[in-house]
């Protein structure tokens, strides 16, 4: 690199002399300020395949942690109900999402939207590979209940079976004592909200449970019936629904201040 130039002078340089389009170098850089932010602003000729990969791992995780947010506010569900689901769970083509063993020990069925269809079926495309290099490894298979796994003992090596979220590691059984991958642990997820919450600068308590609530208030707003909503929330009563519409109405329980009316 010459004396006294950025690198990102160098690069935008190199760029225009290959006559890349302007969009295709304005991604290219912010790529470059990804990559070198991520490791404390080193230098790339700094670094090699290891810090590459060690960014290629954050942003995989970073991924899946949108996913699973857009399914708590798309699809109303809880933040454990996320992290359980199967891949046999996921009705791409119907546009729904069966939750298993919800709350109550009931199953239920929920929307899944349809601007998350195609992201869902990029990430399970690459979920799949996996699964198959894992089989080929031998690698032992995902967690089933105990009942469950004596029944389908080969349930656990089925791809239908496998977590959508599963963890990076193996973990041992506590019942068996063997080896099993389980889900991915819902801490990474609380702490990635916690942190969004705190750079976005918002003073009201929110939470993962927070999307949920924005799910069924805003479906209340559009004008979904409360008995879908209920449903589509798993709520055994209504009156637990019926909740969400004391902030439906703007200002305290929808009144409107007389002072705003002399104004």
């Amino acid at each position: 690199m010459p004396e006294g130039r950025g690198l990102f002078e160098v690069a935008r340089e190199r760029m225009r002399t290959r006559h890349l389009a302007l969009r295709t170098e304005q991604a290219y850089l912010q790529w470059m300020r990804r990559y070198v932010k991520f490791h404390n602003r080193r230098h790339p000729r700094d670094m090699g395949p290891a810090e590459v990969e060690a960014f290629l791992t954050h942003l995989a995780a970073d991924a899946k942690v949108r996913l699973i947010a857009s399914l708590l506010y798309g699809s109303g569900l809880r933040l454990m109900e996320a992290h359980r689901l199967r891949v046999k769970d996921l009705l791409l083509e119907r546009g729904e999402i069966v939750v298993r063993d919800a709350k109550g020990g009931k199953d239920r069925v929920t929307v899944l939207p349809e601007s998350l269809v195609a992201p869902l079926r990029e990430y399970l495309a690459k979920l799949f590979d996996r699964f198959e290099r894992q089989r080929r490894l031998r690698e032992p298979g995902v967690w089933l209940p105990t009942a469950l796994a004596r029944k389908y003992p080969s349930a656990a090596i089925q791809w239908g079976w496998q977590w959508v979220f599963p963890a990076n590691s193996l973990c041992r059984d506590p019942y068996t004592g063997g080896s099993i991958r389980h889900h991915r642990h819902e801490k990474i997820v609380q702490r990635a909200v916690q942190a969004a919450v705190h750079k976005a600068g918002i003073s009201q308590p929110a939470s993962c449970h927070t999307f949920r609530h924005c799910f069924a208030t805003h479906l209340l707003q559009a004008g979904s019936d409360i008995r879908t909503v209920q449903e589509l929330l798993g709520h055994a009563d209504v009156t637990t629904t019926m909740l969400y519409t004391h902030v439906m109405g703007k200002g305290a329980m929808g009144a409107r201040s007389p002072l705003d009316r002399q104004l």
